[in-house]
């Protein structure tokens, strides 16, 4: 109890940093500390200036671990990514460079503007864990996150992801813009800062979280209890994705393609990250329905009427959360 508590307190002191330094995104930074607790992957969606990429690097600074930032744009290549064989005329021999996604926490920027083979390489290291160069394998780090952002506004010179990409996400989250008293405290925060560098003062940082820790964390929320019956409520909303008829004509009007059996598995991972988070030792249907539409938004497709229509995936989420009976 006590190991569980301290694990717990320290998830949580990286938490209350992370809010301290991305204000007005409480949603977000809670979903960063889910998708490391779950290990599972981020793809963040918002506008420019959303505090996007300073959310990651912070999670990536309270953490005993590697981070690399990649900026990605149509000419990047997959060597650049994974790295590549690069021959020593010393020895007569390829020897493996490690490229960046060799690290612990990797950001891959504006992730829909690399083209085709370079998700293809992604592709095998968020779901393998592990990268291929020729004919040999390479393992990748035991903790290893990828978190992704992409920006909804500016689509020429995009590739959309792939869907059996956005499925190796575990959440895909929408970063919307802070409100009024956040702007606020937004200036006074950016002040602070500014006069922090101009007086070549050190910026305050937190004691950083061991991969250990982490470790520990994931382990105590896989050991949560799951009753049979909100087991039953996570694949009852995941099936009406695939067979929404029962639950009307119109839902069934709308959807193209269901949720995959990640998108369960998602839900289930996500809603004991909530539950730990939240101090307790069991699930509720409440920790469910909060994670669901993050963990199916990316998996669920609409057909082009419903598009049409002005239908969004959050809409018919949310249609799905109000008409499955909660347990």
């Amino acid at each position: 109890m006590t190991q569980h508590k301290t694990t717990q307190t320290a998830l949580l002191r990286l938490h209350d940093y992370i809010e301290q330094q991305i204000i007005g995104q409480q949603a977000l930074v809670h979903r960063l500390i889910v998708a490391l607790l779950c290990d599972g992957h981020l793809l963040l969606e918002g506008a420019p200036g959303l505090a996007k990429t300073r959310a990651i690097k912070t999670l990536a600074s309270g953490l005993e671990a590697d981070f690399h930032r990649i900026q990605f744009t149509p000419d990047l290549l997959p060597a650049d990514l994974t790295g590549s064989d690069v021959y020593n005329p010393k020895t007569g021999y390829f020897h493996f460079n490690q490229g960046p996604i060799f690290h612990n926490l990797m950001l891959a920027d504006e992730i829909n503007r690399a083209p085709a083979k370079v998700q293809s390489a992604l592709l095998e290291a968020m779901e393998e864990r592990q990268v291929t160069v020729g004919s040999a394998s390479y393992p990748l780090p035991r903790l290893f996150l990828v978190l992704a952002t992409q920006n909804p506004i500016e689509q020429e010179g995009t590739y959309p992801l792939p869907e059996a990409q956005l499925d190796r996400f575990l959440l895909h989250v929408r970063v919307e813009y802070p409100d009024k008293k956040a702007s606020q405290q937004i200036l006074a925060l950016a002040r602070r800062e500014a006069l922090t560098a101009l007086n070549n003062k050190t910026k305050k940082t937190m004691v950083k979280i061991t991969q250990k820790q982490v470790f520990a964390a994931r382990l105590e929320v896989m050991r949560l209890h799951l009753a049979d019956s909100v087991e039953e409520y996570i694949v009852e909303l995941v099936e009406t994705t695939r067979n929404p008829e029962p639950y009307g004509k119109e839902l069934a009007s709308w959807v193209r393609w269901g949720a995959s059996p990640r998108g369960a598995i998602a839900i289930e991972r996500a809603a004991r990250a909530n539950a730990w988070l939240a101090g307790r030792d069991f699930v509720t249907p409440e920790d469910v329905q909060k994670v669901t539409p993050d963990a199916l938004r990316h998996r669920v497709l609409l057909n082009y009427e419903a598009s049409a229509e002005g239908i969004t995936p959050q809409q018919c989420i949310e249609t799905i959360l109000s008409r499955v009976a909660t347990p």
